[in-house]
């Protein structure tokens, strides 16, 4: 049984360091890397960060493909997929515990006024500007799962309001959890600051359109940190032109890199950075170990994605 690695984001991760890992936690595997696959039929489990076209049948007997992330859609929006294949999803601590800083990071950026000071120094000036009190402000959260949860908990602990909103009921202390259609309008009526760390999904996909920012609070902030395609560009543009919103933070796109002529770089309400608000996978290569165990063993995988769902 053969693990094959396949790193395409090699700014983000290298294949040998990969390699390295997985050697230490699996040191009698026949670990292979892409570069040098050797007879294919021998793969059965492939570990990537994303898929290629016709990448999966290159492996006639390939049984699972483990995503390095939790964002499933790169693999699963492949056409020619078997429909055999299972798929599972990494949940670590740390990019959960490093989205929540992302969002707490651009909150605070707002409620403190911090461009704005910064501003004023650049031109000597000194100009009060009274901060916005945490209490009296809402941070409304779409998605609840490992990482969205974390967040919530995360701004509720800091006194904020905070609403939450998942596709399935859930309870969750200190949040207002919503779900349906209801729910979300009300998220998104309610919401200073609107963070999305929702999948891509035939659900989500555009749900951020025209309509959907119209229904958003006047003046309300969104960030999104889950995929790209939840937004529609032109509509987040138009109501960011209108006045309606006050400004988005957006780390996720539908095409990356964002290509250069495209509007939101120069756009003075946009905040842009490169798909860097989750970056580690610390102790996360323990989990795609125990996967190549239980694949071998016949034994329930950890984290895996319900293809119907998309997640």
């Amino acid at each position: 049984m053969a693990l094959m690695i396949s790193i395409k984001t090699t700014d983000w991760m290298q294949p040998g360091m990969v390699f390295r890992e997985l050697r230490e936690l699996l040191p009698d595997a026949d670990l292979r890397l892409a570069a040098d696959p050797g007879d294919p039929a021998d793969v059965d489990m492939l570990i990537a960060d994303g898929l290629a076209a016709g990448e999966a049948n290159a492996y006639p007997n390939l049984q699972l493909i483990q995503k390095l992330g939790a964002g499933v859609e790169t693999i699963l929006g492949q056409p020619d997929l078997p429909k055999h294949l299972r798929i599972t999803r990494l949940k670590p601590d740390a990019p959960a515990r490093e989205m929540t800083e992302f969002a707490v990071a651009y909150v605070l950026r707002e409620q403190r006024h911090m461009v704005f000071h910064a501003a004023e120094q650049a031109a000597g000036r000194w100009i009060k500007r009274e901060p916005r009190e945490a209490p009296e402000t809402t941070v409304g959260v779409l998605g609840l799962g490992h990482i969205g949860g974390r967040i919530a908990r995360t701004f509720a602990a800091m006194d904020f309001q905070v609403l939450g909103y998942s596709r399935r009921p859930r309870d969750e202390a200190g949040i207002i959890c919503l779900s349906g259609r209801d729910g979300f309008l009300q998220v998104l009526g309610r919401s200073d600051y609107l963070v999305s760390v929702l999948p891509s999904t035939p659900e989500t996909r555009d749900l951020m359109n025209a309509n959907s920012f119209a229904a958003m609070k006047q003046g309300a902030v969104i960030i999104n940190m889950g995929r790209g395609n939840l937004i529609v560009d032109e509509a987040l543009i138009a109501s960011l032109d209108s006045g309606h919103l006050g400004g988005a933070v957006l780390d996720v796109f539908r095409r990356e890199p964002l290509p250069q002529d495209h509007p939101f770089w120069r756009h003075p309400k946009v905040t842009i950075t490169p798909h860097v608000s989750g970056w580690h996978l610390t102790g996360a290569f323990a989990e795609v170990a125990e996967n190549y165990r239980r694949l071998q063993e016949g034994r329930p995988l950890l984290n895996e994605v319900d293809r119907s769902a998309g997640y």
